[in-house]
């Protein structure tokens, strides 16, 4: 049942077919820096990028991801139409959060971490969820009530993803599979996090229900689900 206290969320990823979101175990190696490299994969990947600039103007992401993909280095960007939403402890530093408060229309950081550097910040459009013992759920209930986050779209890393499935906070997914096997028990996949370890959690899973099926361009799939429990 729809819990109208939240952001209606949708897992929106660029994955292999074997379900990794990254080329390997370390931050060195990242989709998003290795298939534009590879021939088979940069050919069709533009096509994720295009259907990402169409999903929610609210993203959900960690500091640890946006970390690796340079934010407490790069130049500051351009502002966006979208509100962004990160949850970080200790891998964004002032240049980080600087970075997002210039390229977001709202910017809000989800922490537990009372000396993070967010609160030296001072910019109209960063606002702090701090919580003393940290909630997903009570995060995006204030998310929905103090900002008006209506929707939101989740690209983080396996262990929030998995955070986002056990406590039933997902509504819909939209997966874009490139055609490549990557492998590794250690590569870090749509959803890690703690594995099952009795019948007694089944309920636990996700059960999906296909909503579309589209065909792209160079052996590129993308599967859109409806969360049914």
């Amino acid at each position: 049942m729809e819990d109208k206290n939240r952001p209606i969320t949708t897992l929106f990823m660029l994955v292999s077919l074997d379900g990794k979101i990254s080329t390997g175990a370390t931050d060195d190696l990242d989709v998003d820096k290795d298939f534009p490299k590879i021939s088979g994969l940069k050919e069709g990947l533009h096509q994720y990028y295009e259907i990402e600039q169409t999903t929610d103007l609210w993203a959900f992401n960690t500091g640890r991801v946006q970390e690796k993909m340079g934010a407490n280095r790069n130049p500051l960007p351009e502002k966006t139409p979208v509100s962004f939403v990160l949850l970080d402890n200790s891998h964004l530093d002032k240049r980080g959060i600087e970075y997002f408060c210039a390229k977001s229309k709202n910017f809000v950081l989800m922490t537990s971490n009372k000396n993070h550097p967010a609160f030296s910040v001072k910019e109209e459009n960063l606002h702090i969820i701090y919580q003393d013992q940290f909630s997903l759920k009570d995060g995006l209930y204030q998310l929905k009530k103090d900002f008006g986050c209506e929707r939101l779209t989740v690209q983080s890393g396996g262990t929030v993803n998995s955070i986002f499935l056990r406590e039933k906070l997902l509504d819909y997914v939209d997966i874009v599979f490139a055609p490549v096997l990557i492998g590794g028990k250690d590569t870090p996949t749509l959803v890690d996090g703690k594995s099952l370890m009795s019948k007694n959690e089944l309920s636990s899973l996700g059960v999906l229900k296909l909503q579309e099926l589209k065909v792209l361009n160079d052996s590129y799939i993308r599967l859109q689900y409806k969360v049914i429990s």
